[in-house]
C-alpha cells in the first residue's frame, strides 16, 4: 500500500497540535476505557485466529474454504448476537488445492520444494519429463522456431537468480566495493530478462499459453521475493498442464542443471479439484443504529487471500480486528447512534470486487455512509491515517483521534487532506464513488517483502500486541463515528498537476468483476 505524501509535512504538523492538546494523563472516556480492559484482558483474537488460520486455512476466491469463511465469520457475528448475512456479488471458478509433491529423478534423487500455482490443473497421475529452459534467442521468429522442442518437457520459464541472498544480508557483510558491484550485476540481470521476454514477443500470460499448445508438459517458475525462503503465489496461467513454482534454492539447481546439459528430469504430481463454478460472497453484519439507522459506519476487511499459505497478514490480522471490534461494540455500545455495519469482502485479490460489488448493490447506504475504516496491510500496529482527499477530513478525523489512547494515538502520523486512494485496498471502492474511506496502515514488520502473497504468511508472522492496538484505535474511531453529531463532509479537495502540468483524477467508480470469465 502506498502512502500519499502530499502535504505531509504541513499535515504531520497538524495532528501533532490535537495530539499534545491534551495533557500527559489522559482522562479515557469511559466506554474507550471498557474497550481498552475487553481488549487487553478478555481477548479472543487468538481463538479466532486458531480457528479462521489453522482450521480453515487459506482462502482462494472460488474455493470450498473461502465458502467456509464466509459461513464461519457469520456464525462467529450472530454468536454475540449481531445480525449477519451473506451477500451474493458473483460467481468464480471453484476449485481446490491438492498435495504438491515435486522429486529430481535424475541425475540424482531430491526432494524439491514446490507449491502449484492456484487454479493449476491437476496432474491426474504423475508427470514425469526432462527439464529444459528458454533457449536463447533474440526474436520472437526465433523463439517460435525453438518452441516445438518444448514438447513432452518440462520448463523453466523464471528468472534465474545468480545468488539467492536478501539484499540486505550481501549489504551486512559485503565490503561497499563488493555490494556495488553485486547490486549492478542483479540489476542487470533483472534487465537482460525483462528485455529478453519482451523481443520474444509474450508476456508472463501469453508464454505459458505458447507452451501449453506447443506441448510442454508442465511450466515451472521461481517468483522469488528476494528474501530468503520466500515465494510468491499467484495463479496458473495454463489449462491443461500443471504450473507449479520451486524454491529459488531448487529452482537454481535445476536451471545450472538443464543450462550445463545434465539434463534433469522431475516428477511432478500436483493434485487439485476443478469444481463448479461457485458463488461469491462478503460476509455483511449490522449493530442497528438507535437514532440514525439509515447512516452507517463501516469497518472493512477483505477476507479472502491467496494460497500459498494460510493468509495471515494478508488479509487474516485484518478480518481478525474487525471481528474483535464488532464484539467489543456489541459488548459495550450495543446501541449505537448510528448503524456499524462490518464488511469482509471476497475476491479483492482479484481487484477489489467484492467491496466494488457491495458500492454498486447497496446506493442506499453508501448514501447514509458516515466514514468507512479499512485494515489491510499487515499485523503492525496502525501508523498513518491519511485524509484520501476530502478536505474536510481533519475536522472530524483530528476530532475522533483525540478519543483514542494516547499510547495508540501516538504512533500515529496523519495526511490531510492527502490523496484519494486509487486500488490499492477496499477503502479505495468507496473513495471513488465520495464515500470518506480511510486505510488504517501499519508498521511493516517486512510485510512487502516477506509475508504478502507468499509461502510465509502464516500464523505464526503475527504480533498479536500490535493487532490489539488496532482493535483499541478501530473500536474507538467507530464508536466516535458514531456519536458524532454532525455527518462528514464529501467536500473533495482541489487535484494537484503532475510535472507535465496534466492536473490528477480523482478515481473512478469501477465496475466489480461478477465472474472469472477471460480473468488472467
Amino acid at each position: 500500500m502506498k502512502i500519499n505524501t502530499f502535504f505531509a509535512v504541513p499535515a504531520v504538523v497538524l495532528a501533532s497540535q490535537f495530539v499534545n492538546a491534551q495533557s500527559t494523563t489522559q482522562k479515557l472516556n469511559p466506554i474507550v476505557e471498557s474497550f481498552v480492559n475487553e481488549t487487553n484482558n478478555h481477548s479472543q483474537l487468538e481463538d479466532m485466529a486458531f480457528e479462521l488460520l489453522d482450521g480453515i486455512g487459506p482462502r482462494l476466491v472460488g474455493t470450498p474454504e473461502m465458502q467456509k469463511s464466509n459461513e464461519w465469520t457469520a456464525n462467529k457475528l450472530k454468536s454475540w448476537g449481531i445480525d449477519a448475512t451473506l451477500q451474493q456479488f458473483g460467481t468464480w471458478k471453484g476449485w481446490q488445492r491438492g498435495t504438491t509433491h515435486v522429486d529430481m529423478v535424475y541425475p540424482r534423487v531430491k526432494s524439491l520444494s514446490a507449491t502449484q500455482l492456484a487454479w493449476s490443473p491437476s496432474t491426474k497421475k504423475a508427470v514425469e519429463a526432462e527439464v529444459i529452459v528458454l533457449p536463447k534467442v533474440a526474436s520472437k521468429a526465433q523463439f517460435d522456431q525453438w518452441l516445438p522442442s518444448a514438447k513432452g518437457k518440462i520448463v523453466l520459464m523464471a528468472q534465474y537468480q545468480k545468488i539467492g541472498r536478501s539484499d540486505e544480508q550481501i549489504k551486512e557483510f559485503a565490503t561497499p566495493e563488493l555490494y556495488e558491484k553485486l547490486k549492478a550485476e542483479k540489476e542487470q540481470a533483472s534487465k537482460d530478462f525483462r528485455d529478453y521476454v519482451k523481443n520474444i514477443g509474450y508476456d508472463n500470460n501469453t508464454l505459458p499459453e505458447a507452451l501449453e499448445k506447443a506441448g510442454a508438459a508442465g511450466i515451472a517458475i521461481s517468483n522469488w521475493t528476494g528474501i530468503m525462503g520466500a515465494n510468491r503465489i499467484f495463479g496458473a496461467k495454463t489449462s491443461k498442464i500443471p504450473m507449479i513454482d520451486i524454491d529459488v534454492e531448487d529452482y537454481g539447481m535445476l536451471y545450472r542443471m538443464a543450462e550445463k546439459g545434465s539434463k534433469p528430469r522431475i516428477k511432478v504430481e500436483a493434485q487439485s479439484k476443478i469444481l463448479p463454478d461457485a458463488k461469491t460472497f462478503n460476509t455483511v453484519g449490522m449493530i442497528k443504529g438507535s437514532e440514525k439507522p439509515n447512516e452507517y459506519v463501516i469497518l472493512s476487511a477483505h477476507l479472502d487471500s491467496w494460497d500459498g499459505a494460510q493468509g495471515a497478514t494478508d488479509n487474516g490480522t485484518g478480518v481478525l480486528t474487525m471481528l474483535e471490534t464488532m464484539r467489543i461494540l456489541k459488548k459495550y455500545y450495543p446501541n449505537p447512534k448510528r448503524t456499524i455495519v462490518v464488511g469482509l469482502w471476497g475476491s479483492e485479490e482479484q481487484g477489489l470486487n467484492g467491496s466494488r460489488g457491495f458500492v454498486a448493490d447497496n446506493p442506499e447506504i453508501i448514501k447514509g455512509t458516515q466514514a468507512v475504516f479499512n485494515q489491510d496491510n499487515g499485523t503492525g500496529r496502525v501508523i498513518n491515517i491519511a485524509g484520501q482527499g476530502f478536505v474536510k477530513s481533519y475536522d472530524y478525523i483530528g476530532k475522533w483521534l483525540n478519543a483514542v489512547p494516547k499510547n495508540v494515538r501516538d504512533h500515529i502520523k496523519t495526511d490531510f487532506p492527502g490523496m484519494p486512494g486509487g486500488g490499492g485496498s477496499d477503502h479505495a471502492s468507496f473513495v471513488a464513488a465520495g464515500v470518506p474511506g480511510f486505510s488504517l496502515g501499519s508498521l511493516n514488520w517486512g510485510y512487502f517483502g516477506y509475508t504478502w502473497h507468499t509461502t510465509k504468511d502464516t500464523y505464526d508472522k503475527i504480533v498479536f500486541d500490535e493487532v490489539k492496538n488496532n482493535v483499541i484505535l478501530t473500536a474507538t474511531l467507530a464508536y466516535m463515528a458514531s456519536e458524532d453529531p454532525e455527518f462528514t463532509s464529501r467536500e473533495r479537495r482541489t487535484m494537484p498537476e503532475n510535472d507535465k502540468g496534466e492536473v490528477a483524477k480523482w478515481p473512478e467508480v469501477k465496475e466489480p468483476r461478477r465472474d472469472s470469465k477471460d480473468y488472467k
